[in-house]
């Protein structure tokens, strides 16, 4: 409390004037200087965010700026009560930024990033206020006096609340490190989209393993006692968690091998849809008319599943129409191919087809089979178009339809027509 009194009576000082101008000095040239390093960044920047003062740059510079001021002022004078106050703000807001622009950057669709950012804000502005009203070491001796023991190591409680504070600052860095390197070099390196995820999902994963060794050797937590962890979790993943383990080995596995890539369109289990994303534990397909299906990965390596893109994007597709028998047969065969080929999505090469498929009791019935090579723009709309084109071509050809297309259905592979 007499910290804080003799703060307050330093304030209220007549040299303050002069600190409050340097302080605003070392605010200007920090942002100046942010604003000119921070010229065509991306808005997704660590460093300089969606504007000057969003990034980490601004108060990172100034609390360098204001640091190095509070230790000429010093020097010179009593006491630099303002440069005091601003430095742990300075830091706070530093830390604070850091945290929330990396976790933005690393998981920009999580809505759990805001709650995260929201706590860690509550924690750093309570240590710096505590920091400058001199309470800080009395909470930390406090905190010092309640021990905990976790088998044969024994830990005080601050140790234990640095610990938690050390290893969210070594995670916060090793996304933003894993992030920067998936950028910079991956992104130019790995061309491969499937490739890059794995990559980048392997180096996040040992720098956050690095990262945790580090913290625990330095709050002084024994590593070899990991050992019996490590046990127990083998156990458990042979018992328990075979199928959660199952998933994600074989997630690596369909990375690695490149089987199934982002972008394919594949069949199974009757579902049929382009992959939009390989995670670890699962695949997401989404289908034509926008539903998406969240398939296991283990599924996708013992199940028998249907590559439509691995070969040939060409698309083969069939309609069946019934016509009356007095027609002649040969010139409707050139009638059908031509008003499917009249539809610009359909191909020339493979050409479309018309067999006389059945013999009916309604009529004659023609299967028209015509290919397309980018089923991603959709198959509905060309198969509507082909179908508006057989009704009109049959209609200026006097040709009597006996019965509506009863039958739709869809290949892939080598023309077979």
């Amino acid at each position: 409390m007499s910290e804080l009194l003799q703060l307050l009576q330093d304030l209220r000082s007549p040299g303050v004037l002069p600190e409050c101008g340097l302080l605003l000095l070392a605010l200007s040239v920090a942002w100046l200087v942010s604003r000119w390093l921070g010229q065509g960044a991306r808005p997704e920047s660590v460093w300089f965010g969606r504007s000057i003062v969003d990034g980490l740059m601004f108060p990172a510079l100034a609390l360098v700026l204001t640091y190095g001021a509070k230790l000429a002022w010093v020097q010179h004078h009593a006491s630099a009560s303002v440069l005091k106050v601003a430095v742990p703000i300075l830091l706070s807001l530093a830390a604070i930024r850091l945290m929330a622009r990396v976790m933005t950057a690393v998981f920009p669709l999580s809505h759990g990033v805001r709650l995260i950012e929201q706590g860690f804000s509550w924690v750093a502005w309570v240590i710096a206020v505590l920091w400058i009203t001199g309470g800080l070491p009395i909470v930390l001796a406090e905190l010092e006096a309640i021990h905990l023991s976790f088998g044969k190591t024994h830990l005080d409680l601050r140790t234990l609340l640095e610990g938690v504070l050390s290893s969210s600052l070594v995670l916060v860095l090793a996304l933003w490190l894993s992030a920067t390197i998936e950028r910079k070099v991956l992104v130019q390196t790995v061309q491969d989209l499937s490739m890059r995820k794995v990559a980048s999902n392997a180096l996040r994963a040992l720098l956050l393993l690095l990262g945790l060794l580090f913290v625990l050797s330095a709050v002084g937590v024994d590593l070899t006692a990991l050992s019996v962890l490590g046990g127990a979790l083998g156990v458990g993943l042979g018992f328990g968690l075979q199928k959660l383990a199952a998933n994600y080995v074989s997630g690596f596995v369909i990375l690695i091998e490149r089987s199934l890539r982002i972008g394919d369109h594949v069949k199974i289990d009757g579902f049929e849809g382009k992959i939009t994303d390989i995670k670890t534990r699962y695949t997401q397909i989404r289908a034509a008319n926008g539903r998406e299906a969240i398939v296991p990965n283990e599924a996708l390596i013992t199940q028998r599943v249907e590559n439509l893109s691995l070969v040939d994007s060409k698309i083969l597709l069939n309609c069946t129409v019934t016509v009356s028998y007095d027609c002649d047969v040969p010139h409707l065969q050139k009638l059908l191919c031509e008003a499917a080929l009249s539809c610009p999505r359909v191909l020339a090469d493979p050409a479309p087809a018309a067999h006389l498929a059945l013999l009916g009791n309604d009529g004659l019935e023609f299967s028209v089979a015509f290919w397309i090579n980018d089923p991603d723009n959709g198959q509905l709309n060309v198969r509507s178009a082909v179908n508006v084109a057989i009704l009109n071509a049959l209609r200026q050809a006097h040709v009597t339809i006996t019965s509506p297309p009863t039958d739709w259905r869809h290949q892939s592979g080598a023309p077979g027509v």
